[in-house]
Order: C-alpha cells, then sequence, then structure tokens
C-alpha cells in the first residue's frame, strides 16, 4: 500500500503537532494542517489528499459544516471526525453530512491509524453510540417497524456493524465465511428497508432491535 496523505484539520496547534508527530511515526504523511474549517476548505481546494482528519469542533466553520460544504461542492475525500465528546447528538451530525467516521481523540494511537487505513480503503468507521439519544431523533411509527423478526445471528451482526466492523472483520469474529456476511447485510437492509449500514443501524437501534 503506498503511504497515505491526509489532511491534519484542529483550531489548537499542540493537538496539530501531537498527532503529526504521531502519525508521521506510523507512516503516514501529512500534506498539510489547518486551523479551522475555512482553511482546510482552501487547503482541499489545492491539495488532494487521501483522507481528512479534523476536529469536529472549531471556530468559525466546524469540521461537520467544512464537511458539509466538501460534499456540496463535489468533493468526496473520505473524512474521520475527532471530537472529545461523546456526543451522540454530533455522531448524527456528522453521520448525516457523511462522514465516513468519528473516533473519540483518547483512542489509542493504533486505532487512530486503523481508523485512517480503514477509511481511505472505503469503510466507515463510528464508534458505538448511546442508544436513547438516537431513539430520541429518529421516531419510527408502528408502520416502519420491520415486517419480519431478525434472527440471533442477524442481530449480532447488527451490533457488529454498529460498531464499525467491516465484513471480513465481522466474518473473523463470528467464523463465517465473508460471502456469507455479505448475504446477512443484504437481508438486514432489506428487512429495515434502508440502502446502507449506517442508516440501518440508526433504525434498528431507534426500533430496539439491537
Amino acid at each position: 500500500m503506498s503511504v497515505l496523505r491526509i489532511a491534519l484539520a484542529d483550531d489548537q496547534a499542540l493537538v496539530r503537532a501531537g498527532l503529526r508527530a504521531l502519525l508521521e511515526r506510523q507512516g503516514i504523511t501529512i500534506a498539510f494542517e489547518a486551523e479551522d474549517g475555512q482553511a482546510l476548505l482552501d487547503g482541499l481546494a489545492r491539495t488532494p489528499v487521501d483522507v481528512v482528519l479534523s476536529d469536529i469542533r472549531m471556530p468559525g466553520i466546524d469540521g461537520i459544516d467544512a464537511l458539509l460544504q466538501l460534499r456540496a461542492r463535489g468533493d468526496a475525500t473520505p473524512l474521520l471526525l475527532l471530537t472529545t465528546f461523546d456526543d451522540s447528538e454530533l455522531l448524527l451530525r456528522a453521520t448525516e453530512a457523511g462522514a465516513q467516521g468519528f473516533l473519540l481523540k483518547d483512542a489509542a494511537p493504533e486505532d487512530l491509524r486503523d481508523a485512517i487505513v480503514r477509511i481511505a480503503a472505503g469503510d466507515t468507521l463510528l464508534q458505538p453510540v448511546s442508544t436513547d439519544p438516537v431513539r430520541a431523533r429518529y421516531q419510527y411509527h408502528t408502520a416502519d417497524a420491520p415486517q419480519e423478526r431478525f434472527s440471533e445471528r442477524e442481530v449480532a451482526i447488527l451490533r457488529l456493524l454498529a460498531g464499525g466492523y467491516s465484513n471480513r472483520e465481522i466474518a473473523r469474529a463470528l467464523f463465517l465465511a465473508e460471502g456469507t456476511v455479505k448475504n446477512y447485510v443484504s437481508t438486514i437492509l432489506d428487512k429495515l428497508d434502508t440502502r446502507d449500514r449506517t442508516r440501518a443501524v440508526l433504525k434498528a437501534i431507534t426500533l430496539r432491535v439491537i
């Protein structure tokens, strides 16, 4: 795999310096740094990268607003949002805005590197989210409830999807073939009448499937 190039956005210079040192030791190149969302947008217009690593809370244009503007101008660069707050509302906003990942800043260094590599490869990484705020935000009517019950295996796979695990990782965890997991995921999406994994997880939480 070629060296990953990332953009690093955080309004605190010390945090950026720490992340730069940490990631460069792990073989990741910092293409440029930005102190706020506007600087990030300007930098990405000039310098393409593999992944954007951005704080959520920044003055002016924050990480989520920058993400919305990126997507609006057709820039699909994968974006991993960092936050010091275990805030379900932020995770929901980030997901709706089109973030590929959401990670707490106190994550272990190897977890951060793994998240960047996975997102660059096309995975989605959402840390498990506390369920009550999700249920409060997404109220589904009885008519939205799944028409079929979920098997124990499907519930187990849904829980792993909620943790951001890929099909390959789920297969390894449950001792299944990767193709079998893919079939299970398709069935789960059909039962929940959703078109992607993130919406399936949010709906499953709301409907108390998981």
